[in-house]
């Protein structure tokens, strides 16, 4: 991982082989899992060391004397103590950090899914394959079943980044939901299920995708789904706004579940839904970049994927997939089971198999025929009782307040992407993550914590890690930017891109700080221990959150021939009150999309404002780094030395 770009160590190439000569020819998808290490516990003055050093330039002097103080007692107390039952648990745990992650940030947290933690996924921005509702649903859920079938059988191929990552998140994409609980919640994962649980016009519906021992065609899905779109039948009382139980605080929604869903009809009908592949939304409403407004529509369809009606998403299955009226399409995803980049893999599958597989007729219905003795799709049947369609009405009202809150830009940059920043011969996560530092420092005029998920799985069942992207070297230049140092801000820009990097490969390779801290936090937890320090440190507040959506399979789509066939990737909710939340995907060579959000009860944030922020930032680096530019001379850079004091 530390190697540079094109030049692998004889080392390195012995490894990769033996791993692909021990894995076969053809590796299924899990052939890699029995060759994956184990993530490593990090020494504790290493992780001190490193969390002061991304604290300092966020501190003032009297802040950070005191906490260098806590830093160090607890490095040469407490912390020793804590190593050493952590290291215990790494010696038989698969990994030291993933089940704890899962249960203390996802599993027990007690506010809503909804915007907190679940994430979506858009449609192509550009395309609509076909106008029609049901048949956009026919091709979407067929390739959904085909993705789940090369799942079962491990056809679908490893990922490799120089070297395999952990496939052990692919095993719950489907058939998982998540089950609320007073303490903490639980996910629960059927070994198969060959329905979807359909809501259309406040019915749910059970609809079969497998027939006489064998999956159906996209024909015969767009005939049952038109089925329902056609059926008359009103919701009865209480069951139209159900689902906002499962946008709203989960201790409510517990209790609701043990009072009035554990027996009898209701407890059938919410089985059903529980124990589906996955859940379908039908949606009246028409959603993409179109009208007289697409900027505007855009956003709107970013918030409609995020919380819909927040009564219109069952946000605790695995992932919910949405089609609207217009035929355009998106999901909504669950995080607590797997992270982002997952269910991306899946959705890239989906969307390319829909249009470059599948296909439509020049009528836009799917290919094919349906068989006459295919069973209609059923109705699920209620009984809800008033005090439990008050609670609903409860459950509604947090729901409804959040999603109201949430103030979302969907901003498409294009003619600027991958190709320009290779050219400045800066990585182009480090560009964007340093883009994002100077854009926040224009708009709110000081620096904050930022956090850019990178992941772990290059270790046995690893997640995610934390990546502290606003250093001291990305600092200075943006204040060298900002001022008329400009003959060092080439030099400068280059030494924080490079610095980035560096912290990005040490949180891939176990070398992280934050969840190193965590963990010890929570064994503090479990011995009775109070740490002022950790406590110090977990209660931090990340005002800008951010993630790249990696394009995985780019051999699906075609760019070229195709170009309007452009994933708009996906986003997430605000973290803090008082922060942004950014996702980003590069696609291809030309293209940037960016999912910027806040909330509209902070004044201090604009989603409208930091988008344009960043697209000034972007483009300035470029500006900046062109390559026709030349880099400082000697004595310029001699001359840093003592500017950095200045800066």
């Amino acid at each position: 991982m530390f190697e540079q770009h094109g030049k692998v160590s004889n080392t390195t190439k012995i490894w990769a082989a033996m791993v692909r000569i021990f894995s076969g020819r053809q590796p299924l998808l899990y052939s890699y899992q029995g060759s994956l290490p184990n993530l490593p516990v990090p020494a504790v003055k290493d992780t001190v060391k490193r969390y002061l050093e991304s604290a300092r330039l966020l501190m003032s002097d009297a802040e950070y004397e005191r906490m260098t103080t806590l830093a160090k007692e607890f490095e040469s107390s407490l912390g020793n103590r804590l190593q050493w039952y952590l290291k215990l648990k790494a010696m038989w745990a698969s990994n030291y950090v993933s089940d704890w992650w899962e249960e203390y940030v996802y599993l027990r947290g007690r506010g809503p899914l909804m915007v907190n933690s679940n994430y979506y996924g858009m449609d192509f921005l550009y395309v609509t394959p076909t106008p029609i509702q049901a048949a956009r649903a026919g091709n979407t859920l067929h390739a959904c079943l085909l993705y789940r079938r090369k799942l079962n059988r491990e056809e679908i191929k490893p990922v490799i980044l120089n070297v395999p990552l952990c496939a052990a998140q692919c095993e719950r994409i489907f058939n998982t939901t998540r089950i609320p609980g007073e303490e903490t919640d639980s996910l629960i994962h059927w070994q198969d299920s060959e329905y979807v649980a359909v809501f259309h016009r406040g019915r749910y519906f059970r609809l079969w995708l497998y027939h006489a021992g064998r999956m159906l065609s996209p024909r015969e899905i767009e005939h049952q789904i038109q089925h329902i779109l056609d059926d008359p039948s009103p919701p009865v009382p209480g069951e139209a706004k159900l689902a906002a139980l499962t946008a709203g605080d989960r201790i409510p929604w517990a209790q609701a579940r043990k009072e009035f869903f554990s027996s009898g009809v209701n407890k059938r009908s919410l089985d059903c839904i529980e124990k589906a592949a996955f859940f379908v939304a039908l949606d009246d409403d028409e959603q993409g970049m179109m009208g007289d407004d697409p900027a505007g529509n855009l956003d709107r369809y970013a918030k409609s994927l995020l919380h819909g009606k927040c009564y219109d998403r069952w946000f605790d299955k695995s992932f919910t997939v949405v089609l609207y009226k217009n035929g355009k399409n998106g999901l909504n995803a669950e995080h607590s089971w797997a992270d982002a980049p997952i269910m991306a893999h899946v959705w890239e599958y989906v969307m390319t198999t829909d249009c470059f597989q599948l296909g439509y007729t020049e009528e836009g219905h799917c290919k094919g025929d349906v068989a006459s003795s295919l069973p209609p799709p059923t109705r699920l049947t209620w009984d809800i009782p008033a005090e439990c369609q008050e609670r609903i009405e409860r459950s509604l009202a947090v729901a409804q307040t959040l999603a109201d809150d949430v103030d979302f830009h969907v901003l498409p940059i294009q003619d600027f992407g991958k190709g320009a920043i290779k050219k400045c011969k800066i990585s182009p996560d480090a560009f964007i993550q340093i883009a994002l530092q100077l854009a926040y420092y224009r708009n709110r005029g000081s620096f904050t914590l930022t956090y850019e998920a990178s992941m772990t799985r290059l270790f046995r069942e690893g997640r995610t890690e934390t990546v502290r992207s606003c250093t001291s070297e990305s600092c200075t230049f943006v204040r060298a930017l900002e001022v008329p140092v400009h003959t060092l801000c080439r030099h400068l820009f280059r030494t924080a891109a490079e610095k980035h990097q560096h912290l990005y490969r040490m949180a891939m390779t176990g070398g992280g700080i934050d969840r190193h801290l965590f963990c010890l936090y929570i064994v503090s937890k479990y011995l009775g221990e109070e740490s002022p320090f950790l406590k110090e440190v977990l209660s931090e507040t990340w005002r800008l959150s951010t993630s790249q959506t990696p394009l995985q399979q780019v051999e699906l789509f075609d760019f070229v021939n195709h170009p309007d066939y452009t994933t708009c990737g996906g986003g997430f909710g605000p973290v803090a009150d008082d922060g942004y939340g950014v996702s980003y995907i590069i696609i291809g060579e030309n293209m940037i999309n960016l999912h910027i959000s806040c909330k509209h009860s902070c004044p201090q944030t604009d989603s409208h404002k930091f988008g344009a922020d960043i697209k000034k930032a972007l483009m300035d680096l470029l500006e900046l780094m062109s390559p026709e530019k030349p880099d400082p001379s000697r004595a310029e850079q001699n001359h840093l030395k003592n500017s950095k004091k200045d800066l």
